[in-house]
C-alpha cells in the first residue's frame, strides 16, 4: 500500500492549488482518506477527510469555506482543492489512508490513519 501526494507549489496569497492523492494497492472508495499538513516548528494537523463509501467530509476550522476534499472513484484519486490561500497555509501536505470506519472528531486525528504518503510542499508567499 502506497500513497502519492502531488500538486504542491508556490502560489501568491489569494491563489489556488489542487492537490492529488493517488494510492497504489487499494481503491479509495473503500478507505477513509485524510489530508494533513505540517508547517515548520508546528505539529502536524488534520486539514480535511473524506470517509469511505458514503464520502462524508470533515474540515479543520482553519480551512472551512476555502478547501474542498473530493473523491473520483473512476480515477481512484482524492483531491484537495485549496482556494483563498494564505501565508499560514504554507506547509508540507500529506495524504493518509485507513480502512477503519472513522467518524466525527476521529476523522482528523493522525493516529487513526495507517498509511501515509510522502508530502508535497505548498508555499504561499508574495
Amino acid at each position: 500500500v502506497q500513497l502519492q501526494a502531488s500538486g504542491g507549489g508556490l502560489v501568491q496569497p489569494g491563489g489556488s492549488l489542487r492537490l492529488s492523492c493517488v494510492p497504489s494497492g487499494f481503491r479509495v472508495y473503500y478507505y477513509a482518506i485524510g489530508w494533513f499538513r505540517e508547517a515548520p516548528g508546528k505539529e502536524r494537523e488534520g486539514v480535511a477527510c473524506i470517509t469511505s463509501r458514503d464520502g462524508t467530509r470533515s474540515y479543520a476550522d482553519s480551512v472551512k469555506g476555502r478547501f474542498t476534499i473530493s473523491r473520483d472513484n473512476a480515477e481512484n484519486t482524492v483531491f484537495l482543492e485549496m482556494k483563498g490561500l494564505k501565508p499560514e497555509d504554507t506547509a508540507v501536505y500529506y495524504c493518509a489512508a485507513t480502512e477503519r470506519v472513522v467518524a466525527g472528531i476521529f476523522m482528523l486525528l493522525e493516529g487513526v490513519y495507517d498509511y501515509w504518503g510522502h508530502g508535497t510542499q505548498v508555499t504561499v508567499s508574495s
